[in-house]
């Protein structure tokens, strides 16, 4: 929740964020079933509905060494587990938010991230 005053952030999930979310929630159906896939779409739908408070949201780590603009937020958060990084840029000027994609933190992170012009 934003305080009063301070205008919420518009969220837009790339079709590549939307895949990794599918994908990810089928692999866990797969391995550890339904109750557990269930909790963990819920918790990376919490971790990404949350970024409708900006980049500032804490957790939210800038990455400039990838990226300008880019950002990490780890879906671990509120007590809740979690081996995920929701990976997304944002545009000040504009009040968005674009989740890019959603990686397991063992990943490289750098090698996964869409190229800035490219379509979604």
């Amino acid at each position: 929740m934003s305080a009063a005053g301070e205008s919420t952030w518009s969220v837009r999930i790339a079709a590549t964020a939307d895949a990794d979310f599918e994908a990810i929630i089928a692999w866990t159906l797969e391995q550890f079933g339904d109750i557990q896939a269930r909790a963990y779409a819920e918790t990376i739908a919490l971790a990404m509905a949350a970024l409708a408070e900006g980049p500032a949201l804490p957790g939210t780590k800038a990455r400039p060494e990838i990226a300008k603009q880019l950002f990490t937020l780890h879906v671990a958060r509120n007590r809740r587990r979690g081996r995920h990084f929701i990976l997304f840029r944002a545009d000040s000027n504009a009040h968005r938010i674009e989740v890019l994609r959603i990686l397991h933190d063992s990943m490289d992170l750098e090698r996964h991230v869409p190229d800035e012009g490219a379509e979604s």
